[in-house]
């Protein structure tokens, strides 16, 4: 039932891909041309046969055959390029549907799922759909338009020996379907295999100089080896299965074509039959049994590919945020003043929390006004970056609600609210790309003057302007060919130039060292007037002039206040005040 549903999903990307009808008319033509000339060989052959026996030759006969074999071999390549082409649109069809999808995969799916599974969804998978359409389902209409044109033909001939074809079909079903449904695990635990291998190798790329500065290189080592061994193991069920599926369906053609082979050679020897006739029956049923020979190559391929489309269809039907929006009947407009940012009552935890000890955040009440400074103060693991996650609605309350004035942020439109916010992380994550591109990341047509005009107010001008392609200089994958510090005010210019409403800091001047964060941080006091502005910070030097610190401990909040309040106050905010300021 599930390789049903399979079947239908993947008849369904067939369909969704919208191939245009004259190609599959063009082709579904060729095709039924090239099966006509492959249909007619046999008998012009039969004919040039019973003349030789005869001893005539008819040139005419002979420049029609040649003409067959030209024709069949003229629509058989236009028609398998026009099939090819069309798997390849269906193909690339189903990348893009997938690649729009996974862009729009809310953040909880990345948490739990490796990178490299979900590369390995959008490679190897739609890979293996492809060269099912492309390579084995080109060769399997045409093989099964060539079967019912010789069968016909055959059967009017001789009835007889059309039904000792047909022993065939009881017994390939006996032999494939078992092999099939062992097949079909096969290859769901390869692709899973193929995705977890994948992962890992990203995992070990994207942060290959911890490998080199651990001297980790043998232990990774050992992980890949014992995954491709993994691979290799499943490689060679995959064999064992296929060892036993084609010398079997090829012992079964041998032994109808003996029988046939046999009981044509009586016909002949009784004057039933002519030589001609003899070679043309021949000739039809190896049009029969040649596609039988493909059929193990093609059950193969269908198999992988029924697993490949139960793992996209699993991406397809995970909930993304565009769907979770279309629920939404009417939007709440954003005001276009600034409103107070209202936490009720919100708590949260992730979903492989098990129990409620393990919430994240716990009962958050507080309000971010407008225009002001906030900063948001705390040890570790105290939940401080989970409320950045809240309000750039990456993750929902599990219970509670954050209100933007007097709207819910649920009912207004994930893309009006972002663009409302400017994020600069800790880890300052850049694009492979240049410069120019990573400040203006999610804008188009910026003008020159506005990138600079950002990079200044960022204090990053200074060291673009010393690169010799300025702007245009490649950053490297995740910006490893500059500085922290770099990578760091690059970030800040990219939320500058969008001028966001809301500015929101994760440890903004983390990477920088001290002369740079005092310039930097003149820069953004100038940058927050007027601007509702939500900080992290584990240096309280970098918020005391806060217009409101909030103080969290173990998810929930034991603190609001300036920091003279705090300190005076809050017997852990003075605390840590006391440790950073008395080094």
């Amino acid at each position: 039932m599930k390789q049903q549903n399979n079947w239908n999903v993947f008849l369904s990307y067939i369909k969704q891909a919208k191939i245009p009808k004259w190609m599959i008319a063009v082709a579904l033509l060729l095709s039924l041309i090239e099966t006509a000339g492959i249909l007619i060989v046999p008998v012009f052959t039969g004919d040039i046969v019973d003349q030789f026996a005869l001893g005539q030759l008819n040139v005419l006969l002979i420049a029609v055959l040649i003409g067959a074999f030209v024709l069949q071999a003229v629509a058989g390549a236009v028609s398998y390029y026009l099939m090819s082409y069309m798997g390849e649109w269906v193909v690339a069809d189903v990348r893009k549907q997938l690649w729009r999808r996974i862009l729009h995969l809310p953040i909880s799916y990345f948490d739990a799922s490796p990178s490299g599974e979900t590369m390995s969804r959008m490679t190897h998978d739609t890979d293996t759909l492809k060269r099912l359409i492309t390579d084995q389902l080109v060769s399997f209409v045409s093989g099964i338009i060539t079967v019912l044109g010789a069968a016909i033909i055959l059967l009017i001939i001789d009835w007889k020996m059309m039904l000792l074809m047909l022993l065939v079909v009881p017994l390939a079903i006996v032999v494939l379907h078992p092999a099939g449904q062992k097949m079909y695990q096969v290859s769901l635990k390869t692709q899973d295999e193929m995705a977890s291998f994948s992962a890992g190798m990203a995992r070990v790329l994207g942060d290959i100089r911890l490998v080199k500065a651990y001297n980790a290189e043998a232990e990774e080592g050992s992980r890949g080896t014992s995954a491709v061994d993994r691979l290799f193991r499943f490689g060679i069920r995959q064999a064992k299965i296929l060892a036993i599926i084609s010398p079997l369906m090829t012992m079964v053609m041998m032994i109808v074509l003996v029988l046939l082979i046999g009981y044509g050679g009586s016909q002949v020897a009784s004057g039933a039959l002519t030589a001609g006739t003899m070679v043309m029956m021949m000739l039809y049923l190896f049009q029969l049994i040649f596609p039988f020979t493909q059929l193990t190559s093609f059950f193969t391929e269908f198999q992988k590919a029924m697993g490949a489309t139960e793992r996209i269809q699993k991406l397809f039907s995970d909930a993304d945020e565009l769907q979770a929006e279309e629920q939404i009947k009417t939007y709440t407009p954003i005001p276009a003043e600034e409103q107070d940012i209202h936490f009720q009552h919100v708590s949260f935890y992730y979903p492989s929390a098990q129990q409620e000890e393990e919430r994240v955040l716990t009962d958050i009440n507080c309000t971010i006004p407008a225009g002001k400074v906030t900063a948001v103060v705390g040890p570790s693991g105290s939940g401080k970056t989970t409320m950045f996650g809240l309000l750039e609605r990456f993750y929902q309350p599990v219970e509670g609600d954050i209100l933007y004035g007097s709207a819910s942020l649920q009912d207004v439109k994930l893309s009006d609210w972002r663009n409302q916010i400017g994020y600069v992380s800790q880890e300052s994550p850049l694009m492979d790309g240049t410069i120019r591109e990573n400040i203006c990341y999610g804008l188009e047509n910026v003008p020159d003057e506005q990138v600079r005009q950002a990079a200044e107010l960022a204090y990053a001008a200074d060291f673009i302007d010393g690169f010799p392609n300025g702007f245009e200089t490649k950053v490297g994958e995740r910006g490893m060919k500059l500085s922290g510090g770099q990578r760091q005010r690059i970030a800040i210019a990219r939320a500058l130039i969008r001028d966001p409403k809301i500015l929101m800091l994760d440890e903004a001047t983390s990477s920088l060292d001290s002369e740079s964060e005092r310039v930097i941080q003149k820069a953004l006091q100038t940058l927050m007037k007027g601007r509702t502005t939500i900080a992290i910070a584990h240096r309280l030097s970098t918020v005391i002039n806060a217009d409101q610190i909030i103080m969290l401990e173990k998810g929930s909040i034991t603190g609001i206040g300036k920091h003279e309040e705090l300190l005076a106050e809050h017997p852990l905010y003075r605390k840590l005040a006391e440790q950073q300021f008395n080094q």
